[in-house]
């Protein structure tokens, strides 16, 4: 199963995305973030930074993620991750994933690790 996570604003929540990407098994991450983001998170080779200016209208961010991810994943559902990030960058990938017909699966690090929420 790939991984989506926003990858954003929040204390600590960087470390909980890292954990999330390093404790789980994923075919592929794809991280919702900013310039910030892109050029300060360490990445492994399974995990694609995706750069989006998360101040601009929340109809053009949906569209800018929906086309970014369009083609990429095989699968019929996702896990997502919203732990990093604001309301608004969640609303813009929860209607991007569901335009492009993916069925999510929320995920979350908890003690007794990854699993669904």
């Amino acid at each position: 199963m790939d991984l989506i996570a926003c990858l954003s604003t929040g204390k600590g929540t960087w470390g909980h995305v890292n954990r999330m990407i390093t404790d789980g098994k994923w075919d592929k991450i794809y991280l919702i973030t900013n310039d910030y983001g892109k050029e300060n998170f360490a990445k492994d080779d399974k995990t694609e930074l995706m750069s989006f200016n998360m101040n601009q209208g929340l109809i053009e961010l949906r569209d800018e993620i929906f086309n970014n991810l369009k083609g990429k994943i095989k699968d019929t559902e996702v896990a997502v991750n919203f732990i990093s990030g604001a309301g608004r960058e969640h609303m813009a990938l929860i209607s991007a994933l569901l335009k492009l017909g993916i069925g999510i699966r929320l995920m979350a690090l908890t003690k007794n690790g990854v699993e669904e929420v």
